[in-house]
């Protein structure tokens, strides 16, 4: 097996569900050196963090080392690897690994790898890391079918319906459970009138249970979780106003909601400097470009901040994130290390020189 497969499939053997990263982290450590890396650490939060060359000119990659729990046992069959992270994210980030390592940047810039933990949870990694950075252009390691130019991602509300009262009797007073289900079942109903029908599920609201929780002991209580997807174009403080009208709705019933979580969505000019790099890279590997918008939410979103050209791109299949099934084509993954080669080449002799490759 190729160093470039090794270096996969021994980091998707390893198991780093979102808190639990730390083995993955210092098994990513340890080998970076080798791949190319001038220095790599580990940082005060967990981040594995490489850097490569000199300069002001900072050009970032960035993925994501975590992972959601369970998957596909870890295994190789043909030219396909089973396991959790092959596709979200441990492939991409691989792939920028080995691509990273292997460039020649141009004068006075800086290659900068980031393998950031909790973006499955919290984006601890990435929030830790943005004050820290100012770079020219990002590139975030995310599957995109090794041919897709993904330039943007909805945003995600994280809502907490909840409701509790000293007793009763349901044949009267219904009670928090039920209050909180039918604030709930509006808001979700009401998101799904929101379609827009026809266009790209990027550009429509969606809405999705994560928990619920009650019980009636004397005292009632009920808790909800929502995960409201809020599309691009949309405002946080427009989906924010839904569940707080739809909740008072329901005051006399003593629902109230917290937000627990608020990431505005982001999409990028698909002209940028970034975007054309890998147009340029996927027709030199023979590839047809395929400019993409996502319905989930990523580090992309955070990494906003740093108002740079950037796009999310790497190999696998992103309807098989986080199922049973996740599994990535090897040649894919090696055909995207090509990929990413040419257009961090042509990135850094952009930043480097202000001299376009279009």
């Amino acid at each position: 097996m190729s160093a470039e497969r090794n270096l996969l499939f021994d980091l998707v053997s390893i198991a780093s569900a979102s808190y639990k990263e730390a083995e993955a982290c210092d098994y990513l450590n340890a080998r970076l050196p080798s791949l190319g890396w001038d220095k790599s650490y580990i940082d005060y939060v967990g981040n594995v963090v490489a850097t490569k060359g000199e300069g002001d000119n900072e050009i970032i990659l960035l993925g994501h080392i975590d992972t959601v729990e369970g998957g596909p046992k870890p295994k190789v069959e043909d030219d396909t690897l089973w396991g959790r992270g092959a596709v979200d994210a441990k492939g991409p980030l691989c792939a920028m690994a080995i691509a990273g390592g292997k460039v020649k940047l141009a004068r006075n810039c800086k290659l900068t790898l980031i393998a950031a933990i909790g973006e499955e949870s919290d984006s601890r990694g990435i929030l830790y890391r943005l004050p820290l950075h100012k770079p020219k252009a990002c590139i975030v390691g995310e599957p995109s079918n090794t041919r897709g130019i993904t330039i943007g991602y909805r945003g995600c509300i994280r809502a907490i319906l909840k409701a509790k009262d000293g007793g009763g009797h349901r044949s009267a007073d219904a009670g928090p459970l039920t209050s909180v289900t039918l604030a709930a079942s509006e808001i979700l109903n009401r998101l799904r009138s929101n379609d827009q029908s026809g266009k790209s599920i990027a550009y429509s609201p969606s809405g999705a249970i994560v928990s619920m929780r009650g019980q009636e002991r004397g005292r009632r209580t009920a808790k909800m979780e929502l995960d409201i997807r809020v599309p691009i174009g949309g405002t946080l403080e427009e989906y924010r106003l839904l569940v707080e009208k739809i909740c008072k709705k329901y005051k006399k019933y003593k629902v109230e909601y917290d937000i627990a979580l608020a990431i505005p969505p982001h999409v990028t000019d698909k002209n940028n400097i970034v975007a054309k790099a890998f147009r340029t890279a996927l027709r030199r590997q023979k590839l047809e470009p395929r400019v993409v918008v996502k319905s989930g939410t990523a580090d992309f979103n955070h990494a906003a901040a740093w108002d740079c050209p950037m796009v999310a791109y790497g190999p696998g299949d992103s309807t098989l994130d986080h199922t049973m099934t996740e599994h990535i084509v090897l040649s894919e993954y090696l055909k995207s290390i090509d990929v990413l080669e040419t257009a961090i080449v042509l990135i850094s002799s952009y930043v480097s020189s202000g001299v376009g490759f279009l």
